[in-house]
């Protein structure tokens, strides 16, 4: 069964055996939820943090805060119960370096500080991340078991 791709700004749920894939993140974070129970898994690829900054909503898949709403619902539409849905992350990279203290271009730490805020909102524990630092990561998030593979350019791989 081939993996389902998440673009950026998109999100997905499936079943196991089928898995989710996500290339590219950056500052953006990749948000992977499961239901054990059910191995019902989603992954949203989430740009920005905060879609009332945003000048459009048409893309809920975008913001923290609303793309984790819309994966709920999807996954629960597969048969997952919230009460039962943990989370891992990963992304949230300072890609570029800037001088000074504005906070404005620090988007990859943001949208981590977004995306758990959201969880907590949400009553998602997260399990596991790997976040922040200065480099891209793909991520390959397997349902059959919630594992989420981790691979960078020159850091290898490792499985959270």
């Amino acid at each position: 069964m081939e993996d389902i791709k998440v673009g950026m700004a998109d999100l997905a749920a499936t079943i196991a055996p089928q898995n989710l894939v996500t290339i590219g993140l950056g500052s953006c974070v990749g948000i992977c939820l499961y239901d054990k129970a059910t191995k019902v898994g989603g992954l949203a690829h989430i740009m920005l943090p905060d879609s009332t900054q945003g000048r459009t909503m048409q893309n809920k898949a975008k913001y923290a805060d609303t793309a984790i709403e819309v994966l709920l619902e999807e996954m629960t539409k597969l048969g997952a119960q919230k009460r039962r849905i943990t989370a891992k992350i990963a992304g949230g990279a300072q890609m570029f370096n800037f001088s000074g203290n504005n906070n404005s271009m620090k988007i990859g730490e943001r949208n981590v500080i977004a995306v758990k805020e959201e969880l907590k909102r949400q009553g998602i524990s997260l399990l596991a991340e790997d976040t922040g630092e200065n480099f891209g990561r793909t991520i390959k998030f397997d349902t059959s078991d919630g594992s989420l593979g981790i691979k960078t350019g020159n850091r290898g791989e490792k499985t959270i």
